[in-house]
């Protein structure tokens, strides 16, 4: 079996230090894509206050508390409710399909998403709040 090269304009590949990247910006609930495995970028943000309920149909979402606390609410198909209460070091998968909403008095996260799934899921609850950036991702400058 051979292996074919990388194209020359591809640069190795590097480490990514996760104090100094979360470092490098302040947004709440704003990702950065701090590398990209297969089709899944790991993705870090801060998070701060509620996020907005919202549902990824076809894909589980795997949160790694990386500082401070982190509260997902999840919701059952027949409405009914609870939270996962997370602190540093903890890691919980959504499963696809479920209902979910964030929020947390102050903290960072690591999450695994296929790229191109939103922040904000397939479909959401409401409107977004202004400190919830729905997006895809943003590079890490």
């Amino acid at each position: 079996m051979t292996e074919t090269p990388a194209p020359a304009s591809q640069s190795a590949p590097r480490p990514v230090n996760l104090a100094e990247a979360l470092a490098s910006f302040s947004d709440v609930y704003s990702p950065r894509i701090v590398a990209r495995v297969n089709d899944y970028d790991v993705r870090i943000a801060h998070a701060e206050g509620e996020h907005v309920w919202h549902v990824h149909e076809d894909t589980d979402e795997f949160f790694l508390v990386l500082d401070g606390r982190f509260d997902i609410a999840l919701r059952d198909a027949d409405g009914g409710e609870r939270t996962v209460e997370l602190h540093r070091g903890d890691v919980f998968v959504v499963p696809r399909g479920t209902e979910h909403k964030p929020s947390s008095a102050g903290g960072s996260i690591l999450m695994f998403e296929p790229t191109g799934t939103a922040s904000t899921g397939d479909r959401h609850e409401g409107e977004i709040p202004g400190h919830v950036d729905s997006t895809t991702g943003h590079a890490l400058a």
